[in-house]
């Protein structure tokens, strides 16, 4: 009985501790509404390469750019045609010092957007929580958006996604919010 009692105790909490762990998606409207009604309660990051956001676009909702991956340049895949992509050492210490600066700690709601929602978006939300922040959400379908699956935008990033959601974004970068290593 006690063996049953202790394995059932066990999985429990495996189980406890995967569904914390798992972030939770916001869309692109959700998160506009919440920057504009409690911003100064929340912390918004855009976790994309800097120089993507360049080539890409950018809100000025974001607090700040911190980087979840970071492109390597000298490290270049022939079999996937990509540069590679390492986590960026600085990421939690970066995300701690923006919350710092906005008087936040870890339990303040964090949401992270990359171009997609799912590359880096909700990788990088569950890695802050699984290094103890508490309240992190990631945008779903990111800033970009998903492709279109017909239609003359067959293949672009046209549906869903902070750019196609009307709301504000633009070529312009905040230079007081990007990143610079």
């Amino acid at each position: 009985m006690k063996t049953l009692l202790l394995s059932l105790l066990i999985t429990f909490g495996l189980v406890f501790q995967a569904q914390a762990q798992e972030a939770l998606s916001v869309t692109p409207e959700e998160t506009w509404k919440m920057t504009q009604e409690q911003g100064d309660e929340i912390l918004f990051i855009d976790v994309r390469d800097p120089v993507e956001i360049m080539f890409i676009g950018f809100t000025d909702a974001v607090d700040a750019n911190i980087p979840f991956k970071l492109v390597d340049r000298a490290r270049f895949s022939e079999e996937k045609a990509k540069f590679a992509m390492d986590t960026n050492p600085d990421f939690v210490a970066d995300v701690d010092k923006a919350l710092e600066a906005k008087g936040l700690d870890r339990d303040a709601l964090i949401i992270t957007m990359c171009r997609s929602g799912s590359s880096r978006g909700k990788p990088s939300a569950e890695y802050l929580l699984e290094r103890g922040f508490t309240n992190v959400k990631y945008i779903d379908h990111g800033f970009q958006g998903s492709s279109a699956k017909e239609g003359r935008l067959k293949g672009l990033r046209a549906v869903n996604g902070w750019q196609n959601s009307g709301l504000p974004w633009s070529m312009d970068i905040n230079p007081d919010k990007i990143y610079r290593p």
